[in-house]
């Protein structure tokens, strides 16, 4: 069954949890006993109504506040696919949380409380969405049930995001606006029959059908090594095959590839996928392969295409989101690692901070701290073989490790 992750954003009370939870109880994926939960905690606060907000607010501190602070993943399923959602906290001081949730998500929901409006808060959902690459963002305008479920307040809200949306620079993003009352149901999983002058698809109706494959980036194939099969078995003496996950592009037997960093040239003989072989594997199949040649191959290594050769050097540009207490300043050293590649790391410059508000950047910058997103320059012990993030988000990122505590210190998109 197809996956499709989406990650949620949304500012404090603008109904993320309850629009989640909403999601869960009209699909009848909550357990039993997380629907008798939900009834007797509702009932004990005196609510008329369902409270569904209670289904993803797992921490303590989330409860009693009313706020999501940690990111949260649900998972639930239709007849034609599951879902895993990455709910995430919308305050400015968990940039980090929703940048981690989102990092790995084909989708997003960014939910505006019809009553506010476009605010602070969703420019900076929509700029982390615009920074990730995610391909669909769903634009829920939600509490409709609290403006008479106006039409005229919708279409203005959904004005004013498009005006948001033209200061973006990924041209391939899809955006998709969609009225909704999380609390009542409309437009989530249901249509509205209130909102009647709304003629789109509900919430999921959209989910449904978007294509699992396309959110994906397509361009040149990149081959990650995870690892070296060899069996040594009657059966299989001499096999050597690799293993890993296709991004960008498709694979084919026959295909003319180069393996990275050792630059040495061979063919692709065979495709594997669950002992039957293929002739051709596409873009996130997880595939072992051989080779014509019986050549020098390691985890970490790369096999691309002989004409599609990504940069390798030591040193670059990237887009970083800091998420360590420890600040980070011009020559701090890091591991960087780069998929399953490790390499020491140099901050060589902190060009700027990026306001996460499309207003532009701060210069003379020294130091990042936490939930900082800056422009900075790395220099490498060793090179990597990278991609541009926009091309590539696989190839084109990487997480910083500090040496001393071995905690994951930031996250980096190549430039």
């Amino acid at each position: 069954m197809e996956v499709l992750k989406i990650a949620t954003a949304g500012s404090v009370d603008d109904g993320k949890s309850t629009l989640i939870g909403r999601l869960l109880y009209d699909t009848k994926s909550l357990t039993t006993d997380k629907l008798e939960a939900i009834e007797k905690s509702s009932k004990q606060k005196g609510y008329d109504y369902l409270d569904f907000s209670l289904a993803t607010d797992g921490l303590v501190a989330e409860r009693e506040q009313g706020i999501t602070i940690d990111v949260a993943h649900i998972y639930f399923s239709t007849a034609t696919r599951s879902y895993i959602i990455a709910d995430t906290p919308g305050h400015v001081e968990y940039t980090r949380n929703m940048v981690t949730g989102a990092s790995t998500s084909q989708a997003a929901i960014i939910l505006i409380d019809a009553r506010h409006g476009v605010i602070e808060q969703t420019y900076r959902h929509f700029f982390i969405n615009n920074l990730l690459r995610i391909k669909d963002v769903i634009v829920a305008i939600n509490k409709m049930d609290l403006v008479d479920f106006s039409e005229e307040i919708y279409n203005k809200i959904k004005e004013d995001f498009k005006a948001l949306v033209a200061k973006s620079d990924y041209e391939d993003q899809n955006i998709t606006f969609i009225p909704v009352s999380a609390l009542t149901g409309d437009n989530v999983v249901n249509q509205s029959e209130i909102m009647n002058w709304y003629t789109g698809k509900t919430l999921l109706e959209h989910l449904e059908e978007l294509d699992t494959q396309d959110v994906y980036n397509k361009g040149v194939m990149r081959f990650p090594v995870q690892y070296v099969i060899r069996p040594k078995t009657t059966d299989f003496h001499d096999f050597r095959g690799y293993a890993g996950k296709v991004y960008g592009g498709d694979i084919n037997v026959g295909d003319e590839v180069v393996v990275l960093p050792s630059l040495t040239k061979t063919k692709v003989k065979e495709i594997y996928f669950n002992n039957k072989k293929y002739a051709s594997a596409t873009r996130r199949s997880s595939i072992t392969v051989t080779l014509e040649n019986d050549v020098n191959v390691s985890r970490g290594d790369m096999i691309v295409k002989t004409n599609e050769l990504p940069k390798v050097e030591k040193q670059f540009d990237a887009t970083i989101s800091w998420m360590d207490n420890k600040p980070l300043s011009n020559g701090s050293k890091y591991v960087l690692q780069h998929g399953s590649h490790k390499v020491l790391a140099k901050v060589s410059n902190i060009h700027h901070k990026i306001e996460t508000d499309f207003s532009g950047v701060v210069n003379d910058i020294v130091t990042l701290n936490m939930n900082d997103i800056a422009s900075v320059s790395f220099q490498l012990n060793k090179p990597i073989f990278f991609d541009a993030f926009k091309n590539n988000r696989t190839n084109g990122s990487f997480i910083l490790i500090d040496p001393q505590t071995n905690n994951t210190a930031g996250v980096g998109f190549i430039n």
